[in-house]
């Protein structure tokens, strides 16, 4: 089979779609600039289309790397024939491929192997053939030195037979279908951790039985955490005797002698071989989707938490609460510059209240600032009240930020690089601030693993996931675009076409040679060749530049197209953006080329009607109930404000805030059935959910979603 021919059986999408993008991909085009600037060659897929095109591609280079391995090893083995070329040529998946070459494989020695060697091969073809009726007389001419008794010959013939039934396609397919279908999975307590406190929080499974085809992704790997954690014991089972009756109906023939001993090789075979490879091909492949789902919930957690609304270019007071070491504060101004920091210590042991509300009303009226963005960690709550009682001369917005992963960026290479002169603590507390200003320029300098917003992701595969979650990045950031001017080196990594050398590159010509005052400067960066440029232009951000459309997401290849436009209607282009009545009386069937469609003329003229605009929210104003200050506090039936800080495929969680974060079920989330958590609930989204159920000794909280 052909790459295009199998990408299109996967994905139904037209041949000259998924030929063109093939194309683009080969020339190294990324996905973010395939999708929003080459929409008539693809015939206007989008993001997530490109990307199984991509996967599809990858999944079905690496089969035809593993055919072309196997066909050299059977070559050099001297076994291949034209009819198993034939078979390996067109297996269609890894697996039936690996069933072909299995009993090629060379193979650690096996009892089987052994028994060859001891001459043992006629006597097992003798018994397979089921034709044998003195069996015992036969099998006595293959006793020897190192076989003994007839009773050794008969048990060494079995070995063999055994592994001729593992090789047998038809067989593992059978059993394959039979753990497809009816496996359960089972998991039991190990009694001597059942007391274990840690152990409590997978108490669930400690005498657990339910369907391996049903068994819901957060479950299962909540199961196999369990268990690589030492506390359970997991088992996956399916009907033996079934499993050897359907084995014995394909393999046994006939009733003579032979039949006794081919049913114990069935056995053997069964229960060595088979049963143990494939209940962990069964479970690998459950795994396998468990992480993608898993992986999908991430991403699209991490690209709402990414996409967040940001406050903008505000100066910012950012305070990273704490008792006993006290309160950190910093000042920022509109750039996320750090302009002032010390520290602070209103609450117990200190109490050194009265101070801290004359330090931060000082600092608000020194510095000018505009908002106060508060860490959601520990003292927050009382941080938070403690500046809503400060009566300010101005208007000041207070915000409480979640503190995900701001230790890993304050102890980052990328924080000490910023910040050389400062200890982490300023830095968490830079980042609370900017996370404020930009939630998306700030989060692209952490790994994204650690912003807390998935379930497992530590059980997942690891390469997948970083895969997934360094795609998502790629698209929000291509999504909003990129100041050239401003950006850190972080996020002009993730900018298509650039990566993080460029990035580097990008920085270091902007600190010798000042800003960019046009896209056509960012030529002169050292590396930054045509292909590059090309990817990354539309994506990069040049305000009050020279030419207005600089600071659009109109590629420079379009200029000609707009200046023409604009000479069209007799005026200047600079006259021309913003003109929504003007630009929709444009004609676009005028301005169609060999190259450029309505698809691209459509996103020219949103560019031009609103250019440079963020589809982002902005940041809104929030409190948490003031009466609410830990778990104890809770009753239900209360309805509380929350924030939702977490989504899976069982529902979502909700900070209320207190230490602990509270569960909406998917069940609690509306009257009617939800298949899609995230069609109900945003990522930080406000809410009000009400109390239903409160286990203080387990610190479990359950919501329902009130509006």
């Amino acid at each position: 089979m052909q790459l295009l021919s199998y990408i299109i059986q996967q994905t139904q999408l037209s041949s000259k779609s998924v030929e063109n993008t093939i194309s683009l991909l080969n020339e190294d085009a990324t996905i973010p600039f395939i999708s929003r600037y080459r929409k008539e060659r693809t015939g206007n897929l989008d993001e997530v289309q490109i990307g199984d095109i991509v996967k599809f591609k990858e999944t079905f280079e690496a089969l035809e790397k593993r055919k072309k391995a196997i066909l050299k090893t059977l070559e050099e083995q001297n076994v291949l024939s034209a009819e198993l070329t034939q078979k390996v040529t067109t297996s269609k998946d890894l697996i039936a491929l690996e069933d072909l070459y299995l009993p090629f494989k060379k193979k650690r020695k096996t009892k089987a192997e052994t028994a060859r060697l001891q001459g043992l091969e006629p006597l097992a073809k003798m018994m397979m053939s089921q034709r044998v009726n003195d069996l015992e007389h036969t099998a006595s001419k293959y006793t020897s030195k190192e076989v003994v008794t007839i009773d050794d010959a008969l048990e060494g013939a079995r070995f063999i037979i055994a592994e001729w039934i593992n090789e047998r396609t038809d067989i593992r397919n059978n059993i394959r279908r039979e753990l497809e279908r009816y496996a359960t999975i089972t998991s039991k307590v190990i009694k001597t951790k059942s007391e274990d406190e840690k152990a409590q929080k997978f108490k669930d499974y400690f005498d657990w039985s339910e369907s391996l085809s049903r068994i819901p992704s957060h479950r299962f790997l909540a199961i196999l955490r369990a268990e690589n954690e030492g506390f359970i014991r997991v088992k996956i089972e399916i009907d033996t005797e079934r499993a050897l009756q359907k084995m014995e109906e394909r393999i046994i023939r006939t009733q003579n002698e032979c039949t006794p001993q081919i049913e114990l090789a069935i056995k053997d075979a069964y229960k060595r071989l088979l049963y143990p490879s494939l209940s962990n091909e069964r479970l690998s492949l459950v795994k396998e989707n468990a992480d993608e789902d898993a992986i999908t919930v991430f991403s699209k957690n991490l690209k709402q938490l990414l996409l967040g609304a940001p406050l903008g270019e505000k100066r910012i007071l950012a305070i990273d609460p704490g008792f006993r070491s006290g309160c950190k504060i910093v000042c920022l101004n509109e750039q996320g510059d750090l302009e002032h920091n010390e520290t602070i210590f209103p609450h117990a042991p200190q109490n050194q209240t009265i101070e801290a509300i004359k330090k931060i009303s000082s600092l608000v009226e020194a510095h000018k600032i505009e908002a106060i963005a508060i860490g959601n960690g520990t003292a927050s709550r009382e941080t938070e009240q403690l500046v809503k009682k400060i009566e300010f001369k101005h208007s000041v917005d207070v915000f409480v930020v979640s503190e995900a992963g701001a230790s890993i960026y304050s102890a980052s290479k990328i924080a000490r690089d910023e910040f050389p002169n400062y200890d982490v603590t300023v830095r968490g507390s830079v980042s609370i601030g900017r996370r404020l200003q930009d939630p998306l320029a700030e989060l692209v300098k952490i790994d994204a693993k650690s912003i807390g917003v998935g379930q497992y992701q530590h059980d997942v595969d690891q390469t997948k996931l970083k895969k997934s979650l360094d795609t998502t990045v790629e698209s929000c950031v291509n999504t909003i675009g990129v100041n050239i001017n401003t950006a850190s080196e972080s996020l002009l990594s993730y900018v298509s076409g650039i990566g993080p050398k460029l990035a580097e590159n990008i920085v270091n010509y902007r600190n010798e040679n000042g800003s960019f005052t046009s896209r056509n400067t960012i030529k002169k960066v050292p590396r930054l060749g045509g292909k590059a440029y090309e990817q990354a232009a539309g994506f990069l951000r040049i305000k009050k530049g020279k030419n207005p459309l600089d600071d659009s997401g109109v590629h420079p290849e379009s200029y000609v197209l707009v200046d023409k436009m604009a000479k069209d209607n007799n005026i200047k282009v600079s006259e021309f953006i913003g003109n929504k009545e003007l630009i929709q009386k444009i004609n676009l069937k005028n301005y169609i080329t060999k190259t450029i469609g309505l698809p691209t003329l459509e996103d020219i003229i949103k560019e031009l009607e609103k250019p440079g605009l963020d589809p982002r929210a902005k940041a809104k104003v929030f409190s948490f109930d003031k009466n609410i200050k830990n778990i104890d506090d809770l009753r239900i039936g209360q309805l509380l404000p929350g924030i939702v800080n977490n989504i899976t495929n069982f529902g979502c969680f909700v900070d209320v805030g207190i230490k602990e974060s509270g569960l909406i079920h998917v069940s609690n989330l509306s009257d009617t059935f939800v298949k899609d958590v995230s069609a109900i609930v945003n990522l930080q989204q406000q809410i009000i959910a009400k109390v239903i159920e409160v286990d203080v000794v387990r610190k479990r909280i359950q919501l329902a979603l009130v509006k």
